[in-house]
């Protein structure tokens, strides 16, 4: 949660050549936090809509090639492991 009257303009960094997910994240819930706060003017908050959406989009997208990583070795009916894709069906949950 922030502290203090931070202005969207405090919150968006606007050129950083890498960014990780969590630096990401982590901005994309401050802007969505002050603007939750209410009282940001029109143009500060497209200004911050406009962010959020480009923030949502690189950490989906970070996540999708995660996801994408992610892999389970699994026996073949050689008996050797090999990689499998990520499936959460049929985990019994």
């Amino acid at each position: 949660m922030i502290t203090g009257a931070l202005t969207l303009e405090q919150v968006i960094p606007m050129a950083k050549k890498k960014e990780s997910f969590e630096e990401a994240l982590q901005k994309l819930e401050k802007i969505v936090a002050r603007m939750e706060e209410g009282d940001v003017p029109l143009e500060e908050a497209l200004r911050g809509f406009e962010e959020g959406v480009r923030l949502a989009r690189f950490c989906s997208k970070k996540l999708d090639e995660a996801e994408q990583k992610v892999a389970m070795l699994v026996r073949s009916e050689s008996g050797a492991l090999e990689p499998a894709p990520f499936s959460e069906e049929g985990d019994g949950d």
